[in-house]
């Protein structure tokens, strides 16, 4: 492969763990401009399914869901990518953890008005709101993973687990012939299309709605690239953010253990949303409107905080970069989050902003 050598030079001047954050760090550049000029967002998105409005945040979601899947599969079908190396296929995954942290982590987007990729995003923009909710995020996740909340979360996650100690591929288990995944990704794509030409969308929320799951191929190519040639152990990974808020958050405040993929990302992703902004003229500062949305944010965060780490992964971790190699866990955690969400919507927003259903015909 021609890049490997070039790969290989950054990991022998700069070190694996540092060459590592690097692609995180432009990943997330990349990540952060797609993300903020398609205002991609599971929660718009489930929120436009729960009141029967396939409208343009779906379409947009679809086409970053679909082009993840396109790229990916394609790079597999290649042989520059090989998906069973990847972290979330190489340990064993919690189908009990994917349904119940799906659900809660669903509502919790819904609450705080944004998933943590999202908010960060729109924190990069000068929303006080995400802010808080992003940094309250990275915190119960980090007690999730280590501190307060982690024997509740071991315990739930160990109810039902994959067999053999390593995730199910579903191409593999259901003995799909090879192109498979990279078909469903064309399917729905012409979904994703019909949907933004029926409801009028301009090209530019497409393109960069697109480049979102582009970048996360992009992800799972340079960090496999990386472990081909790398000295030490590289984990193969993508766009999420759970575990790299929460690895980012202890690499500030506690004595610094290393550089990996995880502590470039996030800063990327902040930088990437801030310089598209700019460049739009979409800087402005934001806050909360009253008592009661402050509320709702802060619970909102926690519960994905929690329900997230449960999960195994966020609405993009498993939901795009998950879903892109066919983890089991992320095909059971996507729709869980489709129903958390749309539940919470249904029977806490609806009502209070006075949403009536369409009628049937």
């Amino acid at each position: 492969m021609d890049h490997l050598p070039m790969i290989a030079a950054l990991s022998e001047r700069f070190g694996d763990g540092l060459t590592a954050a690097l692609i995180g760090l432009v990943t997330g550049v990349l990540f952060g401009a797609a993300a903020q000029r398609s205002a991609f967002c599971l929660r718009a998105a489930t929120v436009e399914f729960a009141r029967r409005q396939m409208g343009p945040r779906m379409a947009v979601w679809l086409l970053s869901f679909s082009s993840a899947a396109v790229w990916v599969q394609a790079a597999a079908l290649s042989g520059l990518f090989a998906p069973n190396e990847a972290r979330m296929l190489a340990v064993t995954g919690s189908i009990s953890g994917a349904v119940l942290g799906g659900l809660i982590f669903g509502a919790g987007m819904v609450l705080s008005r944004g998933c943590p990729g999202r908010l960060l995003v729109l924190a990069a923009t000068g929303n006080l709101r995400s802010i808080l909710s992003g940094l309250l995020f990275a915190v119960t996740a980090q007690m999730a993973l280590h501190g307060w909340l982690a024997g509740a979360r071991g315990e739930m996650a160990a109810w039902w687990v994959t067999p053999d100690g390593r995730n199910v591929n579903l191409l593999t288990a259901l003995g799909l012939p090879r192109g498979s995944g990279l078909a469903l990704g064309l399917m729905v794509a012409l979904l994703a299309l019909y949907i933004a030409r029926r409801n009028r969308i301009g090209p530019r929320p497409l393109i960069f709605g697109a480049g979102v799951g582009v970048v996360v191929a992009l992800g799972y190519f340079m960090t496999y690239s990386l472990a081909q040639v790398a000295f030490d152990p590289v984990s193969v990974s993508s766009v999420t953010f759970t575990g790299p808020s929460a690895n980012t958050l202890m690499a500030m405040l506690a004595p610094f253990e290393g550089w990996g993929f995880d502590i470039g990302l996030i800063p990327g992703v902040f930088i990437g949303s801030f310089v598209a902004a700019a460049i739009a003229g979409e800087l402005h500062v934001q806050t909360f409107e009253n008592a009661g949305q402050t509320r709702r944010a802060m619970l909102g965060a926690v519960m994905m905080g929690f329900g997230g780490m449960l999960a195994g992964g966020c609405s993009i971790g498993n939901g795009i970069s998950g879903s892109s190699i066919f983890a089991l866990t992320a095909w059971v955690a996507l729709p869980s989050m489709f129903i958390g969400g749309a539940l919470t919507d249904l029977l806490i927003d609806q009502p209070r902003e006075g949403v009536r259903r369409p009628a049937r015909p």
